[in-house]
């Protein structure tokens, strides 16, 4: 398989992959932008998140995330309580409200998934994982996982 190959593999499956998660998150009337559901994501997978986790997390700039977080905000999805370990900063929390919506898109994941990979083994799906995390690590230099 050359490169070409490889990347054209790529964009085709990660195109096909956002749009199945567009519609779903449109078929159940979610009405939040993409940034705003990763910024949720990591609020209710980190338990010491904070804006600055998130900014990290997400490679946006600061500013940018902030806005991200009031709109969650003022939506009752997440809230800020004081960090005791650092008073410059404030811990983020999902609100029930938001461990709903959260729920509802970990449903979509789970469908999406069973979808793309209807036709697959599980060891060709524990293979496609195995290397794809590989790749990754290998143009990030990052071998945690998010």
């Amino acid at each position: 398989m050359t490169a070409s190959s490889i990347s054209e593999a790529l964009h085709r499956l990660m195109h096909a992959y956002k749009s199945a998660m567009r519609q779903a998150v449109a078929d159940r009337q979610i009405d939040l932008p993409i940034t705003h559901i990763r910024a949720l994501k990591g609020v209710c997978s980190n338990p010491e998140c904070t804006a600055h986790s998130i900014a990290k997390r997400m490679q946006r700039d600061k500013a940018q995330i902030t806005r991200v977080l009031n709109d969650l905000l003022k939506e009752e999805l997440i809230e800020k309580r004081d960090n005791p370990a650092d008073r410059r900063s404030q811990l983020l929390y999902p609100t029930p409200k938001g461990r709903d919506i959260m729920r509802e898109l970990r449903s979509m994941e789970q469908e999406t998934a069973a979808d793309m990979t209807r036709n697959l083994s599980q060891e060709e799906i524990d293979a496609f994982v195995r290397i794809a995390a590989a790749m990754a690590e290998n143009l990030t230099g990052d071998s945690a996982t998010q």
